[in-house]
């Protein structure tokens, strides 16, 4: 681990200035990410700039929607009653994720920026072009059973960690964004995440001093009729091999509404419009859920460890449309 300095910014122009002055520096909330990186001398920061004394944190629920600061820990909007009762998917991916002392820390920010789990970036022995642009890709041909079937390129198939991000892009949450001057912007989740192509290690949309300050997201009648169910190897602390996010809305014994996101798949959150317009207009059955489902993997490019994962993806599907109208 590289030696650093370390800063409390006492105010987001503060905070984002610093950052944007020092391009090895780096913002640091619950830091459950960035120290275990720093330590693994995956990253070197020359300036920790801690952000926990500004105020964004509040978990606000209206008839329009919810509002989540940045700084809110995991655990606290996890477990919120209006988060629970609204968005249970948000809550089911929240209290899937890491250990209860980890998610103690995080902060919800923090979560939608960890890094890979992909086993070349996270060991400095091997080349990874996440981490050293240009230096070659061993997953293509090595050990990928846990890495990307959607998304990938000949640069990167590394998979994107979040539980939470899975959700959210599946609600339609935005991100606020603000820079060093005090503007801020709205960006979709699901286009804040870049695909690698030749560029796997510019991950998303955030500019020099940039800081996410909140998420919000819309009400709607799919969002409190949700569910995520996560597959994976350990019933705890374990990463998801396939996860699925979905919400819909029934009427009269017809879909409405649909929303559906892929996790562990994906080296994005991976949203499958081509489903959510398959279901709406039919019957909640398990037989239209698995019609549903088949479309879900068209595109699907798995490498050989991974090939397990086109026929899991559909079964994790189907069973979490089934929970949801159980």
């Amino acid at each position: 681990m590289n030696n650093f300095s370390y800063t409390q910014a006492a105010s987001t122009k503060e905070a984002t200035t610093a950052k944007e002055a020092d391009k090895q520096a780096a913002f640091i909330g619950g830091g459950t990410t960035l120290l275990d990186i720093m330590k693994s001398n995956i990253e070197q920061h020359t300036l920790l700039i801690d952000i926990n004394k500004l105020s964004l944190m509040g978990i606000d629920s209206a008839a329009t929607g919810l509002r989540i600061g940045t700084l809110e820990r995991m655990s606290d909007v996890g477990e919120h009653p209006q988060v629970v009762q609204n968005y249970p998917v948000i809550s089911q991916a929240l209290l899937a994720s890491a250990s209860p002392q980890l998610r103690n820390m995080a902060s919800m920010g923090g979560n939608l920026l960890q890094k890979t789990r992909c086993g070349y970036y996270r060991d400095t022995a091997f080349p990874c072009n996440k981490r050293v642009p240009g230096s070659g890709c061993p997953a293509q041909q090595g050990d990928n059973r846990n890495l990307a079937i959607f998304g990938t390129s000949p640069s990167c198939i590394a998979t994107n960690a979040s539980d939470l991000a899975v959700a959210l892009v599946a609600l339609e949450a935005k991100l606020t964004l603000e820079n060093p001057k005090g503007a801020t912007r709205t960006v979709p989740l699901a286009d804040f995440y870049k695909l690698p192509g030749n560029t796997p290690h510019i991950e998303n949309q955030l500019q020099p001093g940039e800081l996410i300050t909140a998420i919000t997201v819309p009400a709607a009648a799919h969002a409190r009729k949700s569910h995520y169910l996560k597959v994976r190897d350990r019933a705890s602390y374990a990463y998801a091999l396939v996860s699925a996010a979905v919400g819909l809305d029934v009427q009269g014994g017809v879909i409405g509404s649909a929303r559906v996101a892929l996790g562990g798949v994906g080296t994005v959150p991976w949203r499958v419009p081509a489903v959510e317009k398959a279901l709406v207009g039919k019957a909640p059955t398990e037989d239209n859920f698995r019609a549903a489902a088949a479309l879900a993997v068209r595109d699907a490019q798995p490498r050989e460890h991974n090939k397990f994962k086109v026929e899991l993806a559909q079964r994790t599907l189907v069973r979490a449309l089934l929970e949801v109208v159980a």
